[in-house]
């Protein structure tokens, strides 16, 4: 598999996504069949696998670290920090007293003495950046990161942020149903010489087509408190899929691999991270980087994506108001 830079980071073209094997999506699965999984991916040439301190909390990291114990050289394992879990809820402190506690608890998880990309998963705003930043700084030195970046970061934290200490990574969700990155963050970043990994580049599986009008999610599902997968709203969504099925047939390919193929063709510095527990879906999805665009095919959807309007926000309630700090 092909390579790309996220500054000083050399990653797979498309990155593994291993929180829903822990968490989100209703009840974790089979340990044996997701390192397994994990395994396979790496077999096919991904070198870079995500995670968090929160999925599980801490299981989906225990699992990461258990996968990759005797690869962990050969791969880059990024992780999070910023988010714990107090009374069932999850609390944002970025502290430095709570980063430290976390980072010793991440590399034991992960089986490693140093951790390779590690993010602010969400901004803290009781604590100002430049001193996460500073940390970041100090971590460097100390040998227990290699690269650090931020999650779902306001374009003025990201600047204040690497001003201190450059970031390599900025990670936030990007694709066909959500290219609110197109409006700023992509030029920032560019400029700046920060790499790009979008999460949910397959829509949390609506790009994929794997839903109808008449899909519905368990409570523990976390798209049952997506506003975007309500019933109404997942209807009217479907005339996206609608459009991009003959272009899907004109490449021979799923709308899975339309979809990351998309993603894949906007930047150079892009690295779209894709979760799955499937190894069917995971050699499809991979199967992806196969397809490329040219010029006009590239302007022919933009037309339509431009044309189309996607009902629902991505988040709701207090979730939505964490983003773009």
């Amino acid at each position: 598999m092909q390579k790309r830079k996220l500054r000083n980071l050399k990653v797979s073209t498309l990155g593994l996504g291993c929180m829903g094997m822990s968490f989100g999506y209703g009840k974790a699965k089979d340990e044996k069949e997701m390192i397994n999984l994990i395994h396979k991916a790496k077999d096919i040439g991904i070198n870079f696998f995500d995670t968090a301190e929160v999925y599980g909390p801490f299981t989906n990291e225990e699992l990461v670290g258990k996968a990759l114990k005797s690869f962990k050289h050969e791969v880059i394992i990024a992780t999070k920090f910023g988010i714990t879990i107090e009374n069932n809820k999850q609390i944002l402190d970025s502290s430095p007293k709570i980063i430290r506690k976390s980072i010793e608890g991440s590399l034991k998880r992960l089986n490693v003495d140093c951790i390779d990309l590690y993010y602010q998963h969400r901004v803290d705003t009781k604590i100002n950046v430049e001193e996460v930043a500073n940390l970041m700084s100090d971590l460097y030195k100390e040998g227990k990161i290699k690269a650090w970046g931020m999650s779902e970061a306001g374009i003025q934290s990201i600047k204040k942020a690497h001003a201190i200490f450059p970031l390599s990574a900025v990670q936030s969700e990007y694709s066909l149903w959500w290219r609110e990155p197109e409006n700023e963050l992509l030029s920032v970043l560019e400029e700046l010489n920060i790499g790009f990994v979008p999460f949910s580049p397959l829509g949390k599986g609506f790009l994929a087509g794997k839903f109808d009008a008449n899909s519905t999610f368990a409570n523990d599902d976390f798209r049952s408190q997506v506003p975007r997968f309500e019933s109404e709203n997942l209807k009217t969504n479907l005339i996206l899929l609608n459009t991009l099925k003959d272009l899907a047939d004109s490449k021979n390919a799923t709308l899975a691999q339309i979809a990351l193929a998309w993603v894949l063709a906007q930047k150079s510095f892009i690295v779209p991270i894709f979760g799955t527990t499937n190894l069917q879906r995971l050699e499809e999805n991979t199967n992806a980087l196969n397809i490329s665009f040219n010029k006009e095919e590239l302007k022919t959807i933009k037309m339509i994506l431009d044309k189309i309007e996607i009902k629902g926000d991505r988040y709701k309630g207090e979730a939505a108001e964490r983003v773009g700090k």
